[in-house]
């Protein structure tokens, strides 16, 4: 196992970078404990990639370092760090045996071939692949050989961590949810740090116990899934976890009161005063679909809107509004009924979330 941590690290591929846009990573601290299951999630581009390339050496990072348990690798060559990489598209010989492939890694730290034997078995055993270890690897399916990938990273006893990056995005839909039910049986009889990188955030949220959220070249919030879905600290996390995604409805503080077009909403006076002190070029409310409620009738507080459709998803329905300047997502149990043209809504003081600036405001 090893503890991975990241200390002011940044990267760019220019020469000399003057501003946030100029890096691929800016300037981070992150760490992932050793012997947890991660997931780096975010969309195309935002770095995840050029991250895990630092981590396991491919890459030397511009700034900052790198450090496993405590010791710094920033210059320590890829062989050198005992960390196993499992990409998008299996790295295998396809004319070696399935055997053959996972004995490889063995055979070249000159391990006896007995002890290949049995650790090639008990892998086997654990990957499935039993049947498999006299075939020869090209004739395999590419979640076999995805499989027989991440085996040659469990033979070595002295790996302390394993990457994978997209690794189920070339295996068949339904073989999906079973691969990963098995990276997580995988990592419990091992206890490996694994560090998953993945822009599918059910992929994210069915893998890991901690999810680290990247935003264009930064991690925006390091937390669990259900604290990720239910106390965003940045709005691309409420935006990217969901679905729908969180809405975001602009708004302007008077007083007590947050502005919304014709609607007003009362917020604690500590709030109020929090928001007045950070003087926010932007300020915005943030309330999850799963949390809007359409209201029974009309009273002080209540939001107008406009419905513009629904759509029925079998078990629920997601209702589109328009407020205001806004289009907002409201979820709706299947048997709920259905408003047509005008709607009011309440938008429930415990779920209501509000962001300067991107950032959550909290008191």
């Amino acid at each position: 196992m090893a503890e991975i941590k990241l200390l002011g690290l940044a990267h760019s591929y220019l020469g000399s970078p003057k501003v946030d846009s100029d890096y691929a990573i800016r300037p981070l601290d992150h760490t992932w404990p050793q012997g947890g299951t991660y997931a780096l999630l975010g969309p195309s581009g935002c770095g995840k990639s050029t991250l895990l390339s630092i981590i396991s050496g491919l890459l030397t990072p511009s700034e900052g370092k790198v450090l496993f348990d405590g010791q710094e690798v920033n210059h320590v060559p890829p062989e050198k760090r005992n960390i196993a990489q499992v990409f998008q598209f299996p790295v295998i010989y396809d004319t070696m045996t399935v055997f053959d492939n996972l004995a490889f890694p063995l055979r070249n730290q000159r391990v006896s071939e007995e002890k290949i034997r049995i650790k090639v078995k008990e892998v086997a055993e654990v990957l499935e692949l039993t049947s498999l270890l006299r075939k020869k690897a090209k004739g395999l399916t590419a979640d076999e050989k995805q499989k027989v990938s991440l085996g040659r990273g469990l033979v070595r006893d002295d790996v302390s961590a394993i990457l994978f990056d997209e690794p189920l995005t070339v295996i068949d839909p339904h073989l999906k949810g079973k691969l990963r039910r098995k990276l997580k049986q995988i990592h419990k009889q091992f206890n490996i740090t694994m560090v998953y990188v993945t822009h599918d955030q059910l992929e994210a949220s069915t893998f890991a116990d901690k999810i680290a959220v990247m935003y264009a070249g930064q991690i925006v919030q390091f937390g669990t899934p259900r604290e990720l879905f239910e106390n965003p600290q940045h709005t691309f996390v409420g935006y990217f976890i969901g679905s729908p995604g969180m809405n975001f409805i602009d708004a302007v503080l008077e007083g007590d009161f947050l502005v919304l077009g014709k609607d007003r909403l009362p917020i604690k006076k500590e709030l109020a005063s929090r928001l007045r002190s950070l003087s926010p070029q932007r300020l915005q409310i943030g309330i999850r679909p799963e949390f809007v409620r359409v209201a029974k009738q009309h009273h002080e507080h209540a939001l107008h809107g406009k419905v513009l459709g629904v759509e029925d998803r079998g078990t629920y329905k997601i209702l589109t509004v328009e407020l205001g300047t806004h289009r907002i997502k409201a979820r709706l149990d299947e048997d709920q009924n259905v408003p047509e043209n005008e709607v009011l809504l309440e938008f429930p003081e415990a779920r209501l979330k509000l962001y300067a600036d991107s950032l959550l405001v909290e008191v």
